[in-house]
């Protein structure tokens, strides 16, 4: 065993040699990479040229007629007042944050008027941002559960129906910047989407502590 030992050692060491003597050597042939690490894509760089398409630029325009990710196309011109709702902003009040200095808030915003409509908006975003994780009934049992090891919160469980734990501003704040393995969406829903968000989560588990009693008795 030592000698096939010593002559794999001796074969490895003459290989580390050979490898060693020709850096510095001017070649036209590509280097030698065991790792890569990614360092050439088929991607667009910011700022650099492109030969793909006639005008020699990698940045394109937006298609014309497209809008930003969150925003909905307006039933009418912007000329007649058809303006995308909602906004990203960054102000430090409650209404773009959830928080009151360094403590959360609970509540809807005064910015907000709570009724069916927001709730019908809360519900269609919740469907489409939410619940491929957390699950139509907010369960955490949607269609990602089925191929995620690592099991999904229950929107239903007792550390986030508590208010005191988790108040709205927390649930708002959340969204924006995610938490542990969910990423933010601050960038994707609009501020007043993201309240809706947390105003149909509420509608939500209360549903469902209704159902519940209900079933109880």
């Amino acid at each position: 065993m030592i000698k096939y030992f010593l002559i794999c050692f001796v074969l490895a060491g003459l290989l580390v040699v050979a490898a060693a003597l020709v850096r510095g050597v001017r070649t036209d042939l590509p280097p030698w990479e065991i790792f890569p690490d990614m360092d050439r894509q088929f991607k667009v760089r910011f700022q650099q040229p492109s030969s793909f398409f006639a005008d020699g630029v990698a940045a394109r325009l937006p298609v014309a007629g497209t809008v930003p990710m969150g925003y909905e196309i307006p039933g009418k011109p912007a000329a007649r007042g058809g303006i995308a709702p909602g906004a990203f902003t960054h102000a430090a009040d409650y209404y773009n944050t959830g928080r009151f200095g360094e403590f959360f808030g609970d509540g809807m915003p005064g910015e907000i008027a709570v009724g069916q409509e927001l709730l019908a908006r809360g519900r269609a975003r919740f469907d489409i941002n939410c619940a491929p994780c957390h699950g139509t009934a907010g369960n955490g049992m949607g269609a990602v559960s089925k191929y995620w090891a690592t099991p999904i919160t229950s929107l239903h469980d007792p550390r986030i129906l508590d208010r005191a734990q988790t108040p709205d501003g927390a649930l708002f704040f959340t969204i924006t910047h995610g938490k542990g393995l969910m990423g933010p969406y601050g960038g994707n829903i609009t501020v007043r989407d993201r309240w809706a968000i947390v105003a149909y989560v509420r509608s939500l588990q209360m549903s469902q502590s209704a159902g519940g009693v209900a079933q109880a008795e």
